[in-house]
């Protein structure tokens, strides 16, 4: 068997389900600290949590930075983008590279004519 196989096995099995009990038991505490009051979290002797504030801004701010991603990615790929003009927009192993010079110092009659 290889070393990097991507059929299941038995340690995958048991990460992927420890793995699972966590983000339940996370969830479960920002569930509890967002909608128990603070009085009741204190009675229990849990005295130290962030504002409630967080408890909508956090899950707000991963929304927006994940949608502000797709849009920061585009405007790399239009920045990356050479124009439609450019010379290195033309790829394949049968281009021929002509010198602007040869194409924008010819008369319109002689680049129509070929």
């Amino acid at each position: 068997m290889p070393e990097h196989s991507p059929s299941p096995s038995p340690e995958r099995a048991i990460y992927g389900f420890v793995l699972y009990l966590i983000a339940y038991v996370i969830f479960g505490m920002y569930v509890i600290w967002a909608f128990v009051p603070l009085s009741y979290l204190n009675m229990v002797g849990l005295t130290y949590w962030p504002q409630k504030y967080w408890a909508i801004a956090f899950p707000t701010y991963l929304c927006v930075t994940f949608l502000l991603s797709y849009v920061c990615y585009m405007g790399l790929v239009c920045l990356r983008t050479t124009s439609m003009d450019s010379v290195h927009s033309i790829t394949g192993i049968y281009h021929i590279y002509i010198s602007p010079q040869r194409i924008f110092n010819r008369p319109l009659a002689e680049i129509h004519n070929g």
